[in-house]
């Protein structure tokens, strides 16, 4: 049975992986919970377990860690990993450069999952993306829409990123250089450029669409998330998968075989 360590416990995804892997539906059980210093959490009994600030004691009683944090606990986490060679699967989103080469640096060592977005879909939209990009020209607007709830800090969304990735490999370019954020206010369309546009507000899950508008006809992606259950079960299923694999960077690339 693999034992399963929670970073960031006490958050709401923390929380609902938590629940996922005590339903007993999964050859799992979990093996610690962390939450930050100073939080109320913090010495309380989830399941068996009792709630803990201690990360170094959590790599050396898992057998892989699942990491809902922040992008700066993310970092210290894959630091970790990488000391104890411990897979790590990491859901955390934001991240900058210097923090995906703290992953880049621990998958060197041990086995790294990391994914913008934990849900199934999310993923076979990004695949769909990139063929769908490869085949419509120049002449075929991209737009990708991302809406989330209104406490979402990060925007545009990690997953409209890899959306946005995805789009840009599939024409055989660099997202940083056709990406615009906004329209501007006068002037026609840059051919070529993919467009972001963000809506906050609200209790809405995650809901993102790419569009390839061309002259007299347009192609929509769409995926809606209506249950935040979704992306525990994928973050479960990822610590399963990851358990015994080599040294390296994974995503859901790899897992679904896309």
């Amino acid at each position: 049975m693999t034992k399963i360590g929670i970073l960031g416990a006490g958050g709401r995804m923390g929380a609902m992986i938590i629940h996922e892997i005590l339903s007993g539906q999964y050859d799992a059980k979990l093996g610690a919970a962390v939450e930050r210093s100073g939080s109320e959490l913090v010495g309380r009994v989830v399941g068996s377990i009792k709630v803990t600030a201690d990360n170094e004691a959590a790599f050396k009683a898992c057998d892989v860690l699942i990491d809902f944090t922040s992008p700066n606990s993310c970092a210290e986490h894959a630091a970790l990993a990488r000391k104890y060679q411990k897979p790590l699967v990491v859901g955390t989103t934001g991240l900058n450069k210097g923090e995906e080469a703290a992953l880049a640096a621990a998958a060197k060592k041990t086995a790294v999952f990391y994914t913008a977005n934990m849900s199934l879909g999310v993923n076979l939209l990004i695949a769909l993306v990139e063929q769908a990009a490869s085949k419509l020209g120049k002449e075929f607007d991209i737009e990708i829409f991302e809406a989330h709830h209104k406490h979402k800090i990060d925007a545009p969304s990690g997953t409209a990123l890899a959306l946005g990735r995805a789009a840009a490999k599939g024409r055989g370019v660099k997202l940083e250089k056709v990406m615009v954020s906004h329209m501007p206010s006068t002037g026609p369309r840059a051919s070529g450029s993919i467009g972001m546009s963000v809506f906050r507000g609200g209790d809405v899950v995650g809901e993102h669409t790419v569009t390839f508008a061309g002259s007299g006809e347009r192609v929509e992606l769409t995926h809606k998330a209506t249950d935040r259950a979704i992306f525990a079960k994928g973050a479960v299923k990822a610590a399963l998968w990851l358990k015994g694999k080599r040294p390296g960077l994974y995503s859901m690339r790899e897992m679904l075989n896309l």
